[in-house]
């Protein structure tokens, strides 16, 4: 009963309630942030764009119209000078009160994980989602998951420093809080964990901590949501079903046109951006009005281009838009993205690659569906798999991508196609990203390099340094110390065990052990080593690991550790050096990162 019993009590239940209760809250904020910034976003739309503009601008039918739509005339005029009176005003909440909430938040939150202890200002989240729903309901183009993603990751964080917790809780706090806020808003709670957990890095891993509090955050949050906007996702499709192994052709050519779109994307980006960051005369309250001014140029001629444009994918997902129609909204919409949120402009960059891809996607499935109808009789399947693949190229974040769009489109049975697209894109696009803070693994990460230094460390044992380990001359325990004295000169070692007559270890000293009495003539003849030596020796074994014994030098400040035989504790091999062992630990990491390097 005890053995059975006894796993029971090692769990913590109120340690766990605590940590439950945290995370509860933490997906309650960002579940009422997402509500807050869904309302600001309508209201902005309705009001802005169509109220002054006279464009109205479908929506996805899984997010109807809060307040019914105007009867103004569509003004083009209007919509050339209206993202750039909405940079001004973005431009200066965000440069004034928060300059690191420009551009697009998840990256600004990946690099406080890896490199600020998960430590977010509490003011950053408000002025993020003030900015952000100023930027894109007055026409510019951009994502809703930045700004709410840093919700969730800022409180997150402020609950942590507020609890006084460590830099990992904190870390695991901020990014449950992405997770919340991505699950809620795109109303996939399950991708939404797995994003916040795939984000972090460029390679294929997962921050395995971060999945189940992000789950918890994710699910509160996405409850609260649909709560008060109703259940389902965010766009409705056809029955779509994936059953000729044929048609994996044509999904392979949709691959490679989204790599090529999304390198074209990227580097139009990050062009823009550092454009922008090179202009020295103009100050940067200003530089989103200019970007906005050029996005509201492109917005002049193509007008879908502009705000979100989620209600052309619901129409592309039906096939009800033209080849050149989609064509145009792909590219369009890479050159406002990259003005808007290049400039310095407040906003996302997941919500336009969904746009982005799925009118590739779409594009792509129609002239197929014109060569070869029998094999391609669903062009809209082609829109889902393309949003899926093109922001697992720009991002590399192939599994939880997969999963969003799956749970967006409520389209589980295209999971086929969109595992060989995505994979082909996430392999050919891997030098490059939308989100320049990721770092390559948890290897590069300054969050994980004490737990890197760890696995190095106890992934060697003492055996492996036996090529290290000195022999000394052991003290005989009834030399007197004034013979220790005479043969003291003529040794080089700092670290003295003592022995018996049969030549087993009793005891150990140092040279500081014997400073006191080197120099006292008069208890020379009386004193002998064993009276100097400590019989509370620290030693190890050759099976013992270098993380173990390192701990050892650390704890009592000690230079050198005897090593003695697995089954005889007094029978010595030799001593090992701290300074060997860490340069042992410098020598394994080296070449760990050269062939990393060389893969």
């Amino acid at each position: 009963m005890r053995r059975i019993l006894y796993p029971v009590n090692r769990f913590n239940v109120p340690l766990a309630g605590k940590w439950a209760l945290k995370f509860i809250v933490v997906g309650l904020v960002a579940g009422l942030g997402s509500i807050i910034f869904h309302y600001l976003c309508q209201l902005g739309i309705h009001y802005f764009m169509d109220f002054m503009a006279g464009y109205r601008p479908p929506q996805p039918m899984g997010e109807p119209r809060l307040l019914p739509p105007t009867i103004r005339e569509f003004n083009r005029w209007v919509l050339l000078f209206l993202p750039a009176i909405g940079g001004i005003f973005s431009g200066w909440l965000v440069y004034t009160f928060a300059p690191e909430a420009e551009g697009h938040g998840t990256d600004a939150a990946i690099d406080a994980y890896h490199n600020k202890g998960g430590f977010i200002r509490a003011r950053v989240p408000f002025v993020k989602v003030l900015a952000s729903s100023i930027t894109m309901t007055t026409g510019g183009s951009g994502g809703r998951e930045g700004p709410i993603a840093q919700i969730g990751a800022g409180f997150g964080s402020y609950l942590a420093t507020k609890f006084k917790l460590s830099n990992r809780e904190r870390r695991i706090m901020m990014a449950a809080g992405i997770g919340a806020g991505v699950g809620s808003i795109f109303r996939a709670p399950l991708a939404g964990a797995l994003f916040a957990a795939e984000v972090l890095y460029r390679d294929p891993d997962f921050e395995s901590e971060v999945i189940i509090p992000a789950g918890i955050t994710s699910v509160v949050a996405y409850c609260l949501f649909c709560l008060k906007f109703g259940w389902g996702s965010l766009f409705e499709s056809p029955p779509f079903k994936f059953q000729n192994p044929l048609e994996l052709g044509p999904y392979l050519v949709l691959a490679l046109i989204l790599v090529g779109a999304g390198i074209l994307y990227i580097q139009m980006f990050y062009g823009t951006a550092n454009y922008f960051r090179s202009i020295k005369f103009l100050p940067n309250h200003l530089k989103p009005a200019v970007g906005g001014l050029l996005t509201g140029m492109v917005g002049f001629f193509w007008p879908q281009c502009l705000a979100f444009g989620y209600g052309f994918v619901q129409k592309a997902l039906f096939s009800e838009l033209t080849i050149g129609f989609l064509l145009a909204l792909a590219f369009g919409k890479i050159l406002t993205t990259s003005f808007t949120i290049g400039s310095g402009g407040s906003g996302g960059v997941f919500g336009p690659s969904m746009v982005i891809g799925g009118a590739l996607g779409g594009a792509v499935g129609q002239v197929f569906h014109n060569i070869m109808p029998a094999l391609v009789s669903q062009p809209g399947a082609f829109v889902v798999v393309g949003m899926a693949g093109f922001f697992t190229a720009v991002s590399n974040t192939p599994i939880s991508t997969i999963i969003i769009v799956s749970e967006m489109t409520n389209s589980y049975h295209l999971l086929l196609p969109s595992l060989l697209v995505c994979s082909i894109t996430y392999m050919a696009s891997r030098p490059w990203t939308i989100f320049h803070s990721q770092v390559k693994s948890k290897l590069d990460s300054p969050a994980h390099a004490g737990d890197f230094f760890v696995d190095v460390l106890e992934s060697f044992k003492v055996s492996d340094l036996m090529h290290l380990i000195k022999p000394v001359r052991m003290i005989p325990q009834d030399m007197f110390l004034l013979d220790f004295k005479q043969c003291f000169g003529e040794m080089t070692q700092h670290y003295f065990p003592v022995g018996d007559e049969h030549g087993r270890m009793i005891g150990i000293f140092s040279i500081n052990d014997v400073r006191g009495v080197l120099f006292a003539p008069e208890i020379e003849h009386l004193v002998v080593m064993k009276d100097i030596a400590t019989d509370d020796i620290i030693k190890t074994t050759p099976s013992e690991d270098l993380h173990s014994i390192l701990k050892k030098f650390t704890t009592k400040n000690i230079d050198s550790l005897p090593v003695v035989v697995e089954d005889n504790p007094t029978q010595l091999l030799g001593m090992i050096n701290r300074r060997e062992v860490i340069s042992f630990y410098n020598q394994k990491v080296e070449k760990i990162k050269l062939s990393r390097s060389e893969k």
